[in-house]
């Protein structure tokens, strides 16, 4: 047996696996639960033991929760367009990181995050390598649709199905096989409209949100609910939504925060920004103490201009600003 299920009590079992109470209940041993200070092996027999043993590993790679936490990631550098090498040999970014990602139109921001995504291994035009907690990582991370790297959050999000956001989050919730997931559903919806600045509603009907609140619900949605240890967010200052906040959010529950922005503002709250062009990766920049004074009259002009958003919003007149 990989795990000694035998030697831990129905407490222990239930907390760490939390899908094993249905499981005994769903095969006739729901009355387990009523002796949390038991063994299990004082409870069932060998094969009962066996079986759970087999379920829990199913579920554990059904869920992801079976395998070591991507504490880090690092991207190897490959060439230009122009076949050089790229000047960035080497990129690592660590859990509760941001990092920002800037470069012109065209200069090769896409491929850097498509090739983060596919987890290359020198197969994509760049050449470059990617590697999880410093190992070439398993296949799975490619091939499984169960196991996604990198979870996108794209500017445009429009929703179609006909449910409300309770509903919508219950949804995923379930699909997650979430534990607790009331809380989880009520922590995403109280971050989405701290987020937003527009407060909705758990019954209001997903596709009657606006653009900032549908993009407020998912970066909270991403935050509680997705495993993917990498976020990816795609013109954030434009969703109209308290940047800073969402950052905080992200990182609190643990994520690689990827930004492709050209909002100075973001540049500056990133831990550090990638600069791109010609298809590579330039340099890395580490914004200093000046920028990060400067970032301070950057929020204050932010801050102004959103109050003047909300006063054109209300209807007021801009005579005096």
């Amino acid at each position: 047996m990989s795990r000694q299920l035998e030697t831990l009590t129905v407490e222990t079992v239930f907390a760490r696996w939390p899908f094993v109470q249905q499981q005994l209940a769903d095969n006739g041993l729901g009355d387990i639960a009523d002796r949390p200070e038991a063994r299990l092996a004082e409870l069932l027999d060998a094969d009962q033991l066996s079986d759970l043993d087999g379920f829990i590993g199913v579920m554990e790679e059904f869920l992801g929760t079976n395998e070591e936490k991507v504490g880090e990631v690092t991207i190897t550098g490959g060439r230009a367009k122009d076949g050089s090498p790229e000047p960035v040999t080497e990129l690592t970014v660590k859990v509760g990181e941001v990092i920002c990602i800037v470069g012109p139109t065209g200069s090769g921001k896409s491929r850097l995050l498509a090739d983060i995504e596919w987890v290359a291994r020198g197969d994509t035009p760049t050449g470059r390598h990617v590697t999880i907690n410093g190992q070439v990582p398993d296949d799975k991370w490619r091939f499984s649709s169960e196991y996604k790297l990198v979870a996108q959050l794209s500017q445009n999000m429009n929703f179609v199905m006909d449910l409300s956001v309770e509903e919508f989050l219950n949804l995923h919730a379930e699909s997650r096989l979430a534990t607790d997931p009331q809380e989880k559903i009520q922590r995403i919806w109280n971050w989405a409209n701290e987020l937003a600045g527009e407060p909705f509603a758990l019954d209001t009907p997903v596709t009657s949100l606006s653009g900032g609140q549908s993009r407020a619900l998912m970066i909270a949605d991403t935050a509680v609910l997705s495993s993917s240890p990498v976020v990816l967010i795609d013109e954030i200052e434009n969703a109209g939504i308290d940047r800073q906040q969402a950052l905080d959010i992200l990182i609190r529950e643990e994520k690689i925060v990827l930004m492709a922005t050209h909002d100075p503002i973001l540049a500056l709250m990133g831990d550090r920004r990638v600069i791109i062009n010609n298809g590579a990766m330039q340099k890395v920049i580490e914004p200093s103490e000046a920028e990060r004074a400067n970032l301070k009259e950057l929020r204050a002009l932010d801050a102004k201009l959103m109050s003047l958003r909300h006063r054109l919003r209300m209807g007021e007149r801009l005579d005096r600003i």
